[in-house]
């Protein structure tokens, strides 16, 4: 991928991050932070995709993101969902689901079926990546307070 393809991708990625901001009515203050946390995923995922495989990539943006939307929803003073949610619209598996759909259509269904599975394991990975920085922090905080 070249430089100008990359930065296509990224002002692409922050359009389409803010555009869905607007479709859910998130407060306006908070839009440049969401459409910024969109550029960051969509730019971790173009990073990492070649060197650990799409799924890996998927999962190490989503929990960046997640990171980052803790923190900043402490910094905004607002719920980390507003932020969250949009910071990981990129990384939605849209063009997975459509060649799922697609080869269904065609009956082509060892393609579909490839797809399909794609699809779940890079929803999957999206979930993971949010629940493993959710859940961590508050593993530790119960297991200090078991300790004290």
């Amino acid at each position: 991928m070249t430089f100008v393809e990359i930065i296509i991708n990224l002002a692409v990625s922050f359009v389409a991050t803010v555009g869905f901001c607007i479709v859910f009515n998130i407060p306006k203050k908070q839009m440049l932070f969401c459409g910024l946390l969109g550029v960051i995923s969509w730019g971790m995922y173009i990073l990492l995709k070649d060197p650990i495989g799409p799924v890996a990539a998927t999962f190490a943006a989503a929990a960046v993101i997640t990171l980052l939307s803790r923190g900043l929803a402490v910094i905004r003073k607002c719920p980390v969902t507003i932020l969250l949610i949009p910071g990981v619209i990129p990384l939605a598996p849209g063009s997975a689901m459509y060649h799922t759909a697609y080869y269904f259509v065609t009956s082509d269904m060892p393609k579909a079926g490839e797809y399909c599975f794609l699809t779940i394991k890079l929803a999957m990975a999206i979930v993971l990546g949010i629940l493993v920085v959710i859940a961590v922090p508050k593993i530790r905080r119960k297991t200090k307070e078991i300790k004290n």
